[in-house]
């Protein structure tokens, strides 16, 4: 018997529709929250029993006051959250967590699977259903729950990368708008996605020199039109290595939703950049863009290599953590209901978009380009849940 359930029907009080869990993140300075007490509140109204791990929203200002007055319950363990049947979080896992999964629960955040293999296998042996924010698509083809977040690590990445190009931090001691008789610094941006433009956008307002590449031509004629004085180009090999050479930021902003990260930026090649040059590597959460990428934190986030400083921060948008919290919860929280209401199975069988973001489920992958990035057998979400 399951005890929570129990504990209802022996109080003679309706049984909670479904029951759900969200933990306190324990990624590196990740302060974000999967539900704001707001999300609580609708879920609460509608029936359902929501969790929260104690002080798991208190450092973006969600006390747990502010959840117990929404209808939550507080609880003190990792364990208690992991029985609920839908857990909601906002990065991937932890080890710590791995052991609490279970079969027919459902996990609803940024999985992040392709780069890390331990965890997939966990989540895989454990035959849980895993739903992705990040390749959740709308009627138009978009990803509503990336989006948010990329805009987020886009504004960041110019930022980062102006810190990583001072002295104290090993690099050549640049500024990014450079002075009056001193050219303004070059910014290379690989990829003219979501990341890419919220980049250019704010190392132009930085004053820097900005060089996009892109094989969407399209997406490069859309910033031309809205920045003056940006520089686009077709993202072959040539140019593509000729503005990473010549740059003195690089901010590699592709994405392959669910998959590694392509890498275009060879050791080599970074070796032909000036010393002292930074790398900001936002997809590094997939793999990164560069052989010489791997994972950082925020309470390290440079390293050199190659004599060039790399930002690699897995998860950027946790700096402003209060505003990310809201931009995400409010694109999540109609998942989150749809879920709740419906069943999980049930919502993916019948949305098309949510489906989308399915993974894994009980025991295999379900989604395509997680599968041959890994280089493991694909089953179609479809059949999976058939």
């Amino acid at each position: 018997m399951n005890g929570g359930r129990a504990s209802y029907r022996s109080l003679s009080t309706p049984l909670p529709r479904m029951l759900i869990g969200v933990p306190k993140e324990t990624k590196d300075h990740e302060y974000r929250v999967g539900l704001t007490p707001g999300g609580v509140r609708a879920l609460a109204k509608a029936g359902h029993r929501v969790s929260i791990e104690r002080d798991a929203g208190s450092k973006v200002g969600f006390s747990n006051a502010d959840y117990n007055a929404a209808g939550a319950v507080i609880v003190d363990t990792l364990r208690q959250i992991y029985a609920c049947d839908l857990v909601v979080k906002v990065k991937e896992l932890q080890q710590a967590e791995w052991p609490l999964l279970r079969s027919g629960q459902t996990l609803f955040c940024y999985l992040h699977l392709a780069p890390d293999p331990g965890l997939l296998q966990a989540m895989l042996a454990a035959r849980v259903t895993g739903i992705a924010y990040e390749t959740i698509t709308d009627r138009t083809g978009r990803m509503p729950l990336l989006i948010p977040m990329s805009e987020i690590a886009g504004r960041l990445a110019p930022q980062m990368g102006a810190a990583a190009l001072t002295m104290a931090n090993g690099g050549a001691g640049v500024l990014l708008a450079g002075v009056p008789g001193v050219a303004p610094a070059k910014v290379t941006i690989i990829g003219a996605g979501t990341v890419g433009a919220n980049a250019a956008r704010i190392a132009i307002g930085m004053g820097a020199q900005v060089t996009v590449l892109d094989r969407n031509v399209g997406r490069l004629a859309e910033l031309e039109q809205r920045h003056a004085g940006i520089r686009t180009s077709h993202a072959e090999p040539d140019a593509l290595g000729a503005a990473v050479i010549e740059a003195d930021l690089v901010i590699g902003a592709l994405l392959l939703p669910g998959g590694l990260t392509p890498k275009l930026i060879s050791r080599d090649l970074l070796k032909r950049m000036r010393a002292g040059s930074a790398l900001v590597d936002v997809g590094i959460d997939q793999g990164g863009i560069a052989e010489t990428s791997r994972p950082s934190t925020h309470t390290q986030p440079f390293y050199v290599e190659e004599n060039i400083v790399h930002y690699c921060v897995g998860n950027m948008p946790a700096a402003c953590a209060r505003t990310a919290t809201l931009a995400l919860t409010q694109a999540t929280l109609p998942y989150v209901q749809t879920l709740a209401d419906k069943g999980a199975l049930a919502a993916l069988r019948d949305d098309a978009d949510l489906r989308a973001g399915l993974h894994v489920h009980n025991g295999r992958i379900t989604y395509r380009a997680l599968a041959e990035g890994v280089g493991q057998p694909y089953l179609p979400a479809e059949e999976a849940l058939a």
